[in-house]
């Protein structure tokens, strides 16, 4: 193309960059290149190739792009531009950047285009700002089903159950039918509330009027009526499903293990088509949460021996069933699972430690516990949060350390909260040390004077000291509030 000069033909050029954008190599920096490199390239290019940085997780790429594209003498972006933006923007943390990319929307003019407009909607909803996405909604020109099925699918994602099955009465009441997607962001959000009720409507609507039953929303009424406790209807799905996927078989796995039926659950497990770690993770999860802790360290011993690889799931999962046992021998088993996650290139985050430090605190493992806290900021340079000083005081406040835990609260960098001194007061009273104890009761009433249950709890403290006038104080202090 160089040699025939059709390297400056903007057409030629796009069909060039598209191949090399969207081919497998996806050659982005070659891509780059010839984009920078061609005569006047037409926003056709430049959206390809900001597709294609965005696709293979590229973002940063993807921003520096659109920024050249905006310094480009008379090329201003299209409809298709901000579609893909916006969505590279959808995560919490580009927020400044997402806001930033709404401007140019409202100054180019594309806040009323249907693409842009349910982009932007998703992409508010993804940073919780709820009353931006609604008044967006309801500025819209035209409220198109997308636009409904946006709104809906956002809601879920942020576990606004709630608001998505209000969206869908006003859909009815509007008289816009719902599609497929809609109804699996609806059986979702039935899932996630344990509405049986509201999950047979909706399967009861797909029915009456022949909804297309694709593969996830068929999976989605499966997960809802397992997380509902009907598995007879989620084996019925199950069973006359023409495709099932890893996704479906693990539904399953991890219900009947959930609700404690072990042997239903490794009949299907064994039965899955492709071993690999996702229904290895459903069964020993669904084991964990029916209590059936040595059942769970079995299977994580199978999945070694089978040579299948586990993950922060698998480890998390194994660290609770140590910690149901109890049988803990001076921390060998905690040990041994951090150093596997190692060993496999995965690394602890915040809730592996939550699970270690939950470990500690059921073995009564005080010296494991203060060797892994302090491990996370000295090791693995992660910064302990609430849950996990509130474990710590929970282990050093059982095991006695009374004086330890409060010296823990008081060092605290971040501000503590009502279940880190909660921990202490219990503590307290277990080993009836009512001085700490009385001067966590008092900060949890510094903390929230208006909460009658800190009150009652102090009056308590004092009863069990025999300090009754202090204990009637404390009473009409309640009752004058």
């Amino acid at each position: 193309m160089t040699l025939t000069g059709l390297i400056d033909n903007s057409f030629a050029a796009s069909r060039l960059v598209a191949f090399c954008t969207l081919s497998e190599s996806q050659t982005l920096g070659y891509c780059t290149k010839i984009l920078c490199h061609t005569n006047e390239p037409n926003i056709f290019s430049w959206n390809t190739t900001i597709r294609g940085y965005i696709e293979s997780g590229d973002l940063d790429g993807a921003l520096l792009l659109y920024k050249k594209m905006l310094q480009y003498d008379g090329l201003k972006p299209d409809n298709h531009t901000y579609p893909l933006m916006l969505k590279a923007c959808s995560s919490p943390s580009l927020n400044c950047v997402g806001y930033t990319i709404l401007g140019h929307v409202l100054k180019f003019g594309f806040e009323f285009n249907l693409c842009v407009h349910n982009a932007l909607i998703s992409m508010l909803l993804s940073y919780g700002n709820i009353e931006a996405a609604y008044d967006v909604f309801n500025r819209g020109c035209v409220r198109h089903l997308v636009t409904w099925n946006a709104m809906i699918t956002g809601c879920v994602r942020r576990g606004l159950e709630i608001e998505a099955i209000k969206l869908y009465r006003e859909m009815e009441a509007e008289k816009v039918k719902p599609n497929e997607i809609t109804m699996i962001g609806l059986v979702s959000s039935c899932s996630r509330l344990h509405d049986l009720n509201f999950g047979r409507e909706f399967q009861h609507y797909i029915k009456e009027h022949q909804l297309e039953l694709t593969v996830p929303l068929l999976n989605a009424l499966m997960d809802m009526y397992v997380k509902c406790g009907d598995l007879m209807a989620a084996q019925v799905l199950f069973d006359n499903m023409a495709q099932k996927t890893i996704v479906s078989w693990t539904t399953m796995v991890l219900g009947y293990a959930r609700f404690g039926y072990l042997d239903i659950a490794r009949k299907i497990f064994y039965e899955v088509p492709e071993k690999s770690v996702v229904p290895c993770n459903a069964i020993i999860s669904g084991c964990v949460q029916s209590k059936h802790s040595k059942e769970a360290l079995t299977l994580f011993h199978e999945m070694q021996i089978n040579n299948i690889e586990p993950d922060k799931v698998t480890m998390i999962n194994c660290l609770c069933a140590c910690s149901q046992l109890g049988a803990l021998d001076d921390g060998i088993w905690i040990h041994h699972y951090i150093e596997k996650m190692i060993r496999v290139g995965l690394m602890p985050d915040e809730i592996t430690f939550l699970g270690v430090l939950l470990a500690c605190c059921h073995g009564g493992l005080v010296e494991e516990g203060r060797k892994y806290f302090s491990q996370m900021s000295s090791k693995f340079n992660i910064l302990p949060k609430l849950k996990h000083y509130s474990c710590m005081v929970d282990l050093l406040g059982r095991a006695g350390h009374l004086e330890d835990a409060e010296e823990l609260i008081r060092n605290m960098p971040i501000e503590e909260d009502a279940a880190v001194w909660g921990a202490l007061i219990f503590a307290c009273r277990v080993h009836g040390n009512f001085q700490i104890g009385e001067k966590a009761a008092m900060k949890l009433l510094e903390m929230d004077p208006q909460d009658s249950g800190n009150y009652v709890l102090l009056a308590s403290m004092y009863s069990e000291a025999k300090m009754w006038k202090e204990r009637k104080e404390t009473n009409e202090k309640k009752r004058s509030r």
